[in-house]
């Protein structure tokens, strides 16, 4: 694993599909300008409200308007990744997914908040700890949702020459 440096500041007007393709496909080719020859797997998860690209939280505070915000509401993940092969060539997938949150109290936002989950997760919530109790429905990839889509992530290595099976 090699963590790409990378300011992820949305551009003005960027929708949040063509934000987490651009941003996933920067990351690959950071990482593979670093490591020539090797197969890069890169990608980022994004919680879209609409067209607003809710942030990555680093404060309690952000946390909790994200959480306000998503609560009793639809939202849409949507996990971008790239495949840069051994020759350079860029493969790109994206996984759209459409996650409904039940109406939340403040008691129960404040116990999620406690928990710490929150911190540098997309929306303000991580689907595989604390807040899938906090979920009613997702439609699609709960891998997705989670960071990493199998599904695409096999399409994109079998396409490159990789097999799995």
């Amino acid at each position: 694993m090699d963590p790409a440096d990378l300011d992820e500041t949305p551009l003005k007007g960027e929708l949040p599909a063509a934000y987490a393709a651009r941003v996933a496909a920067e990351k690959g080719a950071l990482v593979a300008a670093r490591h020539p020859g090797a197969l890069v797997l890169s990608g980022d998860t994004v919680v879209a409200a609409g067209r607003r690209i809710l942030p990555k939280t680093e404060s309690e505070a952000e946390a909790r308007q994200c959480l306000q915000l998503l609560s009793g509401r639809r939202h849409r993940v949507l996990s971008a990744i790239t495949l840069i092969d051994a020759e350079g060539k860029a493969r790109h997938r994206l996984s759209t997914n459409i996650v409904t949150f039940k109406r939340l109290d403040r008691a129960e936002i404040d116990a999620y908040l406690a928990s710490q989950e929150w911190q540098g997760k997309a929306g303000g919530y991580a689907i595989q700890g604390r807040a899938a109790g906090l979920i009613r429905a997702i439609q699609g990839s709960h891998s997705a949702i989670m960071g990493l889509p199998l599904y695409e992530t096999r399409a994109l290595l079998r396409a490159a020459g990789y097999p799995l099976d």
